[in-house]
């Protein structure tokens, strides 16, 4: 510890005492909690590794043209959600009317209508092709060459172009689609299993779980025990951080007061005896100045001692300067100190300064007896958190769940079965169909480019008649051979295929996703009198008869509990049991009822403050230094002896009378003796007389100041220290309460989110409702109409494309019977060689007038 002494004014020591206590006693000061902040508990996760991994809608680069099929079976089916007619269809099937139902799919009917017609009329337009063909009433030639036959083979290769295009492009997104049906259904079939068994093994580790969340119970539980193992040394430490200060400050004053009274009544000895002594000195050295002074003013004033004169009245001067008889006494100071201290401050001290240093143990010592009931009532809680889990007995009433799932699963696998043989059957005649229709397109494509580059190299008429030959051909045979033969072989097959498809997938978009997705499903399950009994889903999963299907599912979502949806008789409630209140209450009890007293740390004894207080009243402050300060202004000799004395020698050298100048060496002689002797030991005295004065008029001038404030802040800490160890023990506890609640509020907030979330919780089923929907609707109806869609525009541009075809072929042939003319664009030279040769130099302007008949 240092020193600390108080400077400058200070009003009074009631004032500053008052100030202390109120900055210890500020309620901002209280509130701070000095102990360790509280941790966050790391708990183990249960349950979620028996999840039902959530699946989402993926965004692709195909959802514009999912866009369009959807608001394409938006127009098909424009009807309400068929309530009445689902209702009659399950409970009373022969009810049903066909009236009922083609007005539910009438849009779809129409749609049949056309496929029919389709169906029908492709074969007996490839018949009449071909018997056309075989009348060469089509594909033929052109006879003769009009103006506006570049117009018209433009149009049709043009039209030819663009509806090849828009078949290209519906056949890739067909086998997009197509394909990314087989991707999707296979895992789609999959994940049914799957997730019935998930849903079945989460209700069956319920139990499991339940006693697994009370384990964790040991988290918070040894955290709790290892802060009360420690929370008597720590509330200790603190106090003694909080209170050291003040302490340690007035234990410095003490020390410093038992030091001044020790220090002063020293310097009161020392002043004493030098006084004494520099009077003894002074009473000695006056006589003998008396005799000097009287014998060397005779010699000066002889008229034999030469040029004497000067120092005479240096002589009559030789005489005692400081009177310290005059000086005041300190007689009845030392009296009234004298046997001081009588107590023994270093020992009142380390008495002091070990009792408040052993607070941390007395505080470990008095709070033992709490800290073990604490401990006990941490373990007795383990036993309340196990009726959270014994209460929670709901595996009899999740066996109706249980078995229904078990049958789902069982019985949907023969049918996954049979989905995903067909599936593969339907995948093969898709892939088989695009790949027909494909290669009409190619067919069409490479006619275009043989028939443009024929026309490209008409100036040479032999190559131009073999490619404009070839790309007709080919076209003949995209058109002929393969339009005609798709008609006829091929057309019932592709219609076959897209109606059916368009039939299933756009009922499973309209009547089930549709619903699915605005929750009408729900809401007509939960209608009474919609499900005949045996598809009453309350009854066979033993569902809560007050819920529905809709609030259940909403509910799910948002994590209820799965005790909350089932009917039993026990009423089990999760907020009760995971009150706060409930695990606390008597742990608060236990410590806002502790209360205790330090005991009092003594200071200053009785001794010791008589001490103290005597100092006070000694009148060490009352002594006249001022009248010590004068007198030691003044010197020894009021004339400088040791001057003299080598004034004295001088005047020796100068006199010629050996009498006088003996006499001089003499006086000189005796005044060096008397200044080495005398006056240098008086000298000295007045040194240490000086320090004396020095110190005790310091300490007289701040004596009372300092003595107040040094009993004030003895009288507080005595008085207000056993208060305010007390005020923070409370402070602390309270602090320490707050900490370990919370630790209790963190496990049963865990426990909350773990029961509601994962072990118990019915969120898996809305999950696996929710995934059903994405898989059924969302990655597999989706492609699966656009499948449909893409092939039906192939289906529907593919007859366009065959009549652009064949119109087109004869316009690539050769004319063999030609029109000349320089005004065309193009000038068609068929004539053979032999007729060219026999009109050489045949002007340009009269090829008009030559006309060759067939």
């Amino acid at each position: 510890m240092q020193a600390s002494q108080p400077g400058g004014a200070c009003s009074s020591g009631l004032a500053l005492t008052l100030v202390i206590v109120l900055v210890l006693l500020d309620p901002v000061h209280s509130q701070k909690c000095a102990g360790t902040p509280p941790i966050i508990l790391q708990f183990v996760e249960v349950g979620a590794d028996l999840q039902v991994p959530a699946l989402h809608r993926v965004p692709s680069n195909l959802d514009p043209l999912y866009s369009v099929v959807r608001h394409y079976l938006d127009v098909v089916q424009q009807n309400p959600f068929p309530t009445e007619l689902l209702r009659r269809a399950l409970n009373e099937p022969d009810s049903v009317r066909t009236s009922q139902v083609m007005h539910y799919e009438m849009g779809y009917i129409i749609c049949a209508v056309i496929a029919v017609l389709f169906f029908f009329a492709m074969p007996v337009i490839g018949l009449c092709f071909c018997y056309w063909r075989r009348r060469q009433h089509c594909g033929g030639r052109i006879k003769a060459y009009r103006r506006s036959l570049i117009c018209q083979r433009n149009f049709l290769m043009l039209g030819l172009l663009l509806t090849s295009i828009i078949i290209l492009m519906s056949v890739i997104c067909a086998f997009i689609t197509n394909q990314r049906v087989k991707e999707q259904m296979e895992p789609g079939i999959q994940a049914v299993p799957f997730t019935l068994r998930m849903l079945r093994q989460h209700i069956d580790d319920i139990p499991q779980g339940m006693n697994s969340v009370v384990e964790q119970f040991e988290v918070p539980k040894d955290q709790i025990i290892g802060d009360l193992n420690t929370v008597g040394r720590n509330i200790g430490l603190t106090i003694h951080s909080q209170l050291k200060d003040q302490v340690y400050s007035t234990l410095e004053a003490l020390k410093g007061r038992a030091e001044d009274l020790q220090n002063s009544l020293h310097h009161l000895q020392i002043l004493n005896k030098t006084i004494w002594t520099l009077t003894l000195y002074q009473g000695m050295l006056a006589p003998r100045l008396r005799d000097h002074k009287k014998s060397l003013v005779s010699l000066l004033d002889d008229p034999r001692c030469t040029s004497c004169g000067s120092l005479l009245e240096t002589a009559k001067h030789l005489e005692l300067g400081a009177n310290y008889s005059k000086v005041p006494s300190v007689e009845h100071v030392l009296k009234t100190l004298h046997g001081l201290p009588k107590g023994n401050f270093p020992d009142m001290i380390y008495q002091a300064n070990t009792t408040f240093n052993m607070i941390p143990d007395v505080a470990v010592e008095k709070m033992a007896m709490v800290v073990h009931d604490l401990q006990y009532e941490v373990v007795r809680v383990v036993e309340e958190v196990q009726v959270l889990a014994d209460d929670l007995s709901i595996s009899n009433h999740t066996q109706l769940v249980a078995n229904a799932l078990a049958r789902m699963e069982n019985g949907s696998r023969p049918y996954l079965k049979e989905i995903k043989h067909y599936e593969k059957y339907r995948w093969i005649g898709g892939i088989a169909l695009c790949s027909v229709v494909l290669i009409v397109v190619i067919c069409n494509f490479l006619g275009l480019a043989l028939g443009a580059y024929g026309l490209s190299v008409r100036d040479d008429p032999s190559d131009y008649e073999s490619k404009g030959e070839a790309g007709a051909t080919v076209l003949m045979v995209a058109s002929w051979y393969s339009g005609v033969s798709l008609s006829f072989f091929f057309s019932w097959l592709l219609i076959l295929l897209v109606f059916a498809t368009f039939f299933i997938g756009g009922n499973v978009q309209t009547l089930v996703c549709k619903n699915w997705a605005n929750q009408e499903i729900y809401k007509f399950v939960d209608t009474p009198g919609n499900l005949p009994p045996s598809m009453n889903i309350t009854q066979q999963l033993g569902l809560n008869r007050r819920l529905n299907l809709t609030f259940t599912y909403q509910e799910c979502k948002k994590g209820m509990g799965l005790w909350e949806i089932l009917e039993h008789n026990d009423t089990y409630n999760l907020d009760d049991h995971l009150r706060l209140a409930k695990y606390t209450t008597e742990f608060e009890k236990l410590l806002s009822n502790f209360s205790t007293h330090f005991g009092e740390i003594h200071i200053l004894n009785s001794v010791g403050r008589r001490d103290l207080e005597t100092f006070a009243r000694s009148g060490i402050d009352r002594i006249n230094y001022p009248a010590f300060w004068a007198e030691m202004q003044n010197p020894i000799v009021k004339t400088s002896l040791e001057g003299l004395a080598v004034s004295l020698e001088g005047l020796q050298k100068l006199q010629k009378n050996s009498t006088v100048a003996g006499r001089l060496a003499d006086e000189s002689q005796a005044l060096w003796q008397i200044q080495n002797s005398s006056v240098r030991t008086q000298e000295a005295l007045v040194v240490q007389l000086n320090g004396s004065v020095q110190f005790l008029s310091e300490i007289a001038a701040h004596l009372q100041e300092r003595m107040r404030w040094t009993m004030a802040e003895i009288a507080s800490v005595e008085t207000t220290l056993p208060r305010q160890a007390h005020r923070i023990l409370k402070q602390e506890i309270s602090c320490f309460t707050k900490k370990e609640v919370g630790y209790f509020t963190q496990y049963l907030q865990w426990v909350r989110r773990t029961l509601t979330k994962e072990v118990a919780s019915c969120q898996p089923f809305s999950t696996a409702m929710d995934n059903g929907r994405v898989i059924l609707c969302d990655r597999i109806a989706d492609p699966w109409n656009a499948f449909w869609f893409s092939l039906g525009a192939c289906t529907f541009f593919l007859i366009p494309s065959i009549l652009f075809a064949i119109k087109l072929t004869k316009y690539f042939r050769p004319i063999r019977n030609r029109l000349i003319s320089t005004g065309s664009e193009e000038t068609w030279s068929s004539l053979s060689p032999d007729l060219t040769g026999k009109v050489p130099g045949l002007l340009p302007g009269t090829e008009l007038f030559l006309i060759h008949a067939a």
